[in-house]
């Protein structure tokens, strides 16, 4: 495994982290506890050190099994949580001082943890990143003891670059993959400059960039793959990467072209991600013991030839570029 900082936390993970979004099985299927431990072990074992939950994940069931293993493990393991995405409705209105103080204070028991490594606001709606109050909490809950770290998850370019402007926001979390490209333009820059951790999610476009899938695919009635391609349930942007499922197909088919010998494209998709310096880690997520070894692979490998990257370029600009640049 190899290590990057996560920007200016000065904490080093790993370039392969987990997110346990699913990682008590698949999407729909419900929550079991034994393969969700048996997964975070598995990573734990393979120098994985960064884990990504949230207080939504299965009700609560993600942050109390990753707190679970953490406690039982000797390596140290940074964990990160997810406050904001229980109110409901899931508008600016919803969000106070109080009730995130509170949300804090849940994923502490929840997880069992006396301090949490990071806090990251899950996605609020835009105008949330317009209230210095809300930001100027976590400075509080931070001289309490109670995080170490404040971030946000974004779904938009615009909410990251605004995030920033907060001195006390270390890492910005964001949807990026061969799929959704815009990140690497302005916003690297300025995480760079403002020495940002920088966290990918969705890195394979919840599963498209793996090359398995095919027009006879089908999903679970509770997968979000089913049911919010045209987000019914939340930001589409999170489903296929916002990609129109035939669209991205065709793309797929493009790049087994470029990586012939590759069965499997998600290690390439995630050395892909790995090539810019601005990254901090990925956190793929793992249904089954299988997803993680395959996942982990992408550290092995080398970086891409400028002909694959540029092949991969041209086959966004192609297929994928005018469904999603703009959008995110």
């Amino acid at each position: 495994m190899n290590y990057r900082k996560l920007g200016k936390t000065g904490i080093k993970v790993s370039e392969i982290s987990l997110g346990t979004w699913q990682v008590g099985g698949k999407w729909g299927s419900g929550f079991n506890d034994a393969l969700a431990e048996r997964i975070i072990n598995e990573a734990i074992d393979a120098g994985v050190n960064f884990l990504d939950t949230a207080d939504v994940y299965e009700a609560g069931a993600s942050e109390a099994a990753v707190g679970r293993v953490v406690k039982s493990r000797s390596e140290e393991v940074f964990v990160a949580t997810k406050c904001g995405r229980q109110i409901n409705p899931h508008v600016n209105e919803g969000y106070t001082v109080d009730l995130l103080r509170k949300y804090v204070e849940d994923s502490l028991k929840n997880t069992g943890l006396d301090c949490l490594d990071l806090i990251q606001l899950h996605c609020p709606p835009t105008e949330v990143y317009y209230r210095p109050e809300i930001f100027e909490l976590f400075d509080r809950l931070k001289d309490e003891g109670k995080i170490k770290n404040l971030g946000v998850s974004v779904e938009k370019v615009e909410e990251g670059l605004k995030a920033i402007e907060y001195s006390n926001v270390n890492t910005v979390q964001i949807i990026y993959n061969m799929f959704r490209q815009r990140p690497s333009g302005l916003f690297f820059e300025q995480a760079k400059k403002k020495d940002i951790g920088v966290i990918v999610r969705v890195p394979l476009a919840s599963g498209l960039l793996t090359g398995k899938f095919s027009q006879d695919s089908t999903f679970d009635e509770e997968d979000h793959r089913n049911f919010n391609r045209e987000g019914a349930a939340f930001d589409k942007g999170e489903t296929f990467s916002g990609v129109p499922f035939d669209v991205g197909l065709k793309a797929v088919n493009e790049l087994k072209k470029v990586f012939p010998d590759s069965e499997n494209l998600a290690p390439i998709a995630l050395r892909w991600i790995l090539d810019f310096p601005e990254v901090s880690c990925i956190i793929p997520g793992a249904s089954k013991v299988e997803h993680l070894k395959s996942n982990l692979e992408a550290v092995k490998l080398p970086p891409l030839t400028e002909d694959e990257r540029e092949a991969v370029n041209q086959i966004y600009n192609k297929h994928i570029k005018k469904h999603v640049h703009q959008l995110w």
